[in-house]
């Protein structure tokens, strides 16, 4: 019976307790909750942190610009070259970019048949050095040696140099060498030898390949060019008033496209400057006046200066022409660029135009920054001397300036002012 007894009291008292997996699912619940809630701010600051890294901003020495981008079309001072034979095709004497004198030669024409009897010289040279070269014992004579020796030295002259003017010029004198040569040793020879047969052969070759030449050269001084496309009358400084936006929308000419080299003619140009046409849509080119100067950024990303040489208003855009002095041989590959114009810059304390404030003093409006330091913030008077879209350059006013406005010496003592690096609010409101 007493065993029955504690059996059942056993289980009574089992019976008044509560389960423990219930208490440890409440306690897993509660603690789930709290992790989403620490979670979910985690994830709020984060998302706050990267769109606005900082309430405030570090007051920097900078500049700022006032540019506009623009399509612009390359107007150069250009003579084009151009013969009869072009068709027979040309041989440059002329690097491209090489500045030549009024009346030098630039390229020539190939004569009719030109390959052909450069074949037919060169086989006859090859027969002529092996005629000669059977008959040393005629040819001993101190002006044949005089010529072997400047031909020796010529050649070896060449071995380092890497100027294609220059070897063309050599090749052109050992050429001519190597023909004198051949003629003395015609003269040595009995008529009608073979010998004298083949150089009489060879002069009447070489008479039909020099009939045939057209030699091209420079009406004016300047710097050669062979990247010819057609536009060089369309395209000039001397009919700027027949540049309109049609005009221009109308030439079938891809922006930074490299003019590729012409096989039948050549030009002279001015590379101590040249121009760029362009269309413009802004208040700042509605605004230009004539003979400002005004900086561009090229594609080469070189800034060089220009001045304003043509202004003309249509309904809906301007056409600026500019002229600039700089880069121009690395503008004489291209007809159409892509550029930037700098209407203005300028330097000094720069600031998020949002982290200015404003408030009224009288009838005039005073700009100011919240500078913060050391948990303590503090209103600073500024000016702004230049602003763009997302920047200003301001200064500090002085005392006298600020009496100026209207504020007292009460309300100016100890007043502080902006120095590099400070940190101000970007929202001062």
């Amino acid at each position: 019976m007493e065993k029955k007894h504690k059996i059942a009291k056993k289980k009574q008292k089992m019976a008044g307790q509560k389960p423990i997996y219930k208490l440890n699912k409440k306690a897993i619940t509660a603690a789930s909750l709290l992790i989403l809630i620490v979670l979910g701010y985690c994830l709020y600051k984060v998302v706050a942190l990267v769109q606005n890294p900082t309430n405030t901003f570090s007051v920097e020495q900078g500049k700022i610009y006032q540019e506009e981008a623009a399509i612009g079309y390359i107007i150069r001072e250009e003579t084009v070259v151009k013969g009869n034979n072009y068709k027979n095709g040309m041989v440059q004497i002329k690097t491209e970019g090489e500045r030549v004198a009024k009346n030098e030669a630039i390229f020539r024409y190939y004569s009719s048949g030109e390959e052909s009897l450069k074949k037919k010289i060169a086989d006859l040279d090859s027969k002529i050095d092996e005629a000669i070269a059977g008959k040393k014992e005629l040819f001993t004579g101190s002006d044949i040696r005089a010529i072997e020796k400047q031909i020796e030295e010529k050649i070896t002259s060449l071995v380092n140099v890497n100027n294609m003017q220059t070897i063309r010029e050599a090749k052109k004198e050992i050429s001519n060498s190597i023909t004198k040569k051949a003629k003395i040793a015609g003269d040595y020879s009995p008529a009608g030898s073979y010998l004298k047969k083949l150089i009489d052969e060879r002069s009447k070759y070489e008479k039909q390949l020099n009939a045939g030449v057209e030699d091209l050269k420079a009406p004016i001084s300047g710097v050669v060019s062979y990247k010819v496309d057609g536009y060089e009358e369309i395209l000039s400084p001397s009919n700027f008033s027949n540049l309109t936006k049609e005009t221009l929308k109308k030439l079938n000419i891809k922006t930074g496209q490299v003019v590729a080299d012409s096989t039948e003619s050549g030009k002279i140009i001015n590379n101590f400057q040249c121009y760029i046409a362009c269309i413009l849509n802004s208040e700042q080119a509605k605004e230009a006046k004539l003979g400002t100067n005004v900086k561009i950024r090229l594609p080469n990303n070189a800034e060089v200066l220009s001045s304003i040489e043509y202004i003309s208003h249509e309904d809906d855009a301007t056409i600026l022409v500019l002229k600039l002095s700089e880069q121009v041989q690395e503008l004489v590959s291209y007809r159409k660029i892509s550029f930037d114009i700098i209407w203005w810059s300028h330097s000094g304390k720069k600031v998020p135009n949002g982290a200015i404030g404003r408030e009224q003093k009288g009838d005039k409006e005073i700009c100011y920054v919240i500078r913060t330091r050391a948990g303590y913030q503090d209103k600073i008077w500024i000016k702004v001397t230049k602003q763009n879209e997302r920047y200003s350059i301001v200064e500090n006013y002085s005392n006298a300036e600020l009496i100026e406005l209207g504020y007292s010496t009460e309300e100016i003592k100890g007043r502080k002012t902006l120095t590099l690096y400070d940190e101000i609010l970007k929202k001062p409101e």
